[in-house]
């Protein structure tokens, strides 16, 4: 501990590591290889290192989630306020649907769900990251469609994450393959979301 007792940088070094190696453990074993021992392991470290740092496993699953989650959490403010203001709808969803190229960060988001599905601490984590990215997302779509109600802003942004976590199972492979007809659908749907025009009921 440092003497404003928190942790030193040295510290802050080896947790971080000692993540690395649970991120590793998680995307190459799955979830339910994410154990203490496997993780000391793949960190190269004894089991009583780790256990200074994480003494449970549920410790480590909570910081590894934090990390996670508070990561990608991070992409999404920026990418929502950098395209905000009048920006090319087109470039937020072309930057959001790269991630799906990215078959470590498909493989770590595949894990998390998993993990969320058995675990409610880990639900909770997740709710809370979704409720944020919905939350960015409905800014930006009230800011490219004048007139538009909060709780339609919000539906709509709700309706493209659930959009684009499902299509990142399909396009990266995990679940199907993309098309170039596929593809385009998803797009037109997508862009409609972030900023279609308001039709009279």
């Amino acid at each position: 501990m440092s003497a404003g007792g928190g942790p030193t940088s040295k510290g802050r070094q080896r947790r971080t590591a000692l993540l690395d190696a649970a991120e590793q453990v998680l995307t190459g074993s799955g979830g339910s290889e994410l154990t203490l021992r496997a993780v000391a392991e793949a960190a190269g470290v004894r089991l009583g290192h780790l256990q200074y740092y994480f003494p449970t496993r549920a410790a480590l699953l909570s910081a590894l989630l934090d990390r996670i989650l508070a990561s990608s959490l991070e992409r999404v403010t920026a990418l929502t306020v950098a395209h905000t203001h009048g920006a090319d709808r087109e470039a937020l969803l072309d930057a959001i649907l790269s991630d799906h190229d990215d078959p470590r960060l498909v493989r770590l988001f595949t894990e998390v769900w998993a993990l969320a599905a058995h675990d409610e601490e880990a639900a909770a984590a997740v709710r809370a990251f979704y409720d944020q990215y919905v939350t960015h997302v409905a800014a930006f779509v009230r800011d490219h469609v004048p007139g538009l109600g909060a709780a339609e802003a919000h539906h709509r942004a709700e309706v493209f994450v659930m959009l684009m976590e499902g299509a990142a199972l399909f396009r990266s492979g995990v679940t199907g393959r993309r098309t170039a007809d596929t593809d385009a659908r998803l797009r037109e749907a997508a862009l409609t979301l972030l900023g279609g025009a308001v039709h009279p009921a």
